[in-house]
């Protein structure tokens, strides 16, 4: 997952924030209870005092280890009862000059050994649903959630196919391209005319990357040349930082929506060469939505471009109806 350097620091802050306030609050309960149970400090200094002797024990009568941790772990098992006991006797949980850890699997590190636990995987998995742009409508648009039932099955003779087996075959290269993502560099152009469910499926295929911790970014095409806009001609006061720029060129995924919508300039065409070909040349993917046909693109967009697209991109026709007017039938 490509988080950026400052927001994997400011995960891994928050547990060392966490390790600290835990830290913390064992010495407080621990201070208490030795001046209410004195008998309990008694009780730790005997445990850690049994851990060195044993140590120190080991070193010099090293073929005795084994016998000698096994009396270790008995008395302390020992002592460590008593403790419980004084505890419940007076009131406390027996667990109360125990750490409270939010994860117990990694004790609030982030890490099981040298591997990423869940929690700071799902942490950075939030992280890139904050930064994708569509947090809140992939929890409707997604794989789960897609509808086969609005597309005609009669069959279209221009393409000696019906709209419904063609989505499910669209469908099924979307999901292809989500399971081999991390195996294939692959780059995907959904083409047609509008109401065919173009966008849904970018949403189907951000959600599902999303969620396997890749990051992502999904922006209309006016969203895209807006920001590059505004940081180019119009960031006096720092409002698209430097970081939200390089994010389009190095997420794991960007998706363009309704590319051809934006008004076209030298300057668009530029920087979407540059967008585009700067993820190719570093293998991140890419997928667009687009209602331009064949045509259009070269009446839009310079050679170098359409180059770009139609010689590194897998072209996704839809066709049909306008399933948003079925819906509201």
């Amino acid at each position: 997952m490509n988080l950026k350097r400052s927001q994997y620091k400011a995960i891994m802050r928050k547990y060392e924030e966490k390790q600290l306030f835990i830290k913390h609050e064992i010495k407080k309960r621990k201070e208490e209870i030795y001046q209410k149970l004195p008998l309990i400090k008694v009780l730790d200094d005997e445990i850690a005092s049994n851990s060195v002797n044993t140590t120190y024990y080991i070193i010099n009568h090293p073929e005795e280890a084994e016998s000698k941790l096994e009396e270790l772990q008995e008395n302390n098992f020992i002592l460590s009862r008593k403790k419980i006991n004084l505890l419940l006797e007076n009131n406390y949980p027996q667990d109360y000059l125990q750490p409270k850890y939010d994860c117990n699997m990694c004790e609030d590190t982030g890490y099981i050994g040298n591997e990423k636990c869940n929690c700071l995987k799902q942490a950075m998995i939030n992280i890139a649903y904050e930064q994708s742009n569509i947090k809140n409508i992939i929890k409707d648009e997604n794989f789960s959630t897609f509808c086969f039932d609005y597309y005609s099955d009669k069959i279209d003779s221009r393409f000696n196919l019906s709209p419904l087996e063609n989505i499910r075959i669209i469908y099924s290269k979307c999901k292809d391209f989500v399971n081999n993502f991390d195996n294939e560099f692959t780059n995907i152009i959904l083409f047609g005319q509008a109401g065919l469910g173009k966008t849904f499926l970018c949403n189907c295929i951000a959600k599902a990357l999303l969620d396997t911790s890749h990051t992502v970014i999904y922006l209309t095409s006016f969203q895209l040349f807006k920001l590059f806009g505004d940081y180019t001609f119009n960031n006096y006061d720092e409002k698209v930082p430097q970081e939200k720029i390089e994010s389009i060129f190095d997420c794991d995924l960007l998706i363009i929506d309704d590319l051809g919508t934006e008004f076209n300039n030298k300057f668009t065409g530029v920087e979407l060469f540059n967008c585009l070909n700067t993820r190719l040349l570093n293998k991140k993917s890419t997928v667009i939505s687009t209602n331009l046909t064949s045509t259009d693109w070269s009446k839009q967009y310079s050679d170098r471009i359409v180059s770009r697209i139609f010689g590194n991109y897998e072209p996704l026709k839809l066709f049909g109806s306008d399933i948003r007017l079925k819906k509201y039938q």
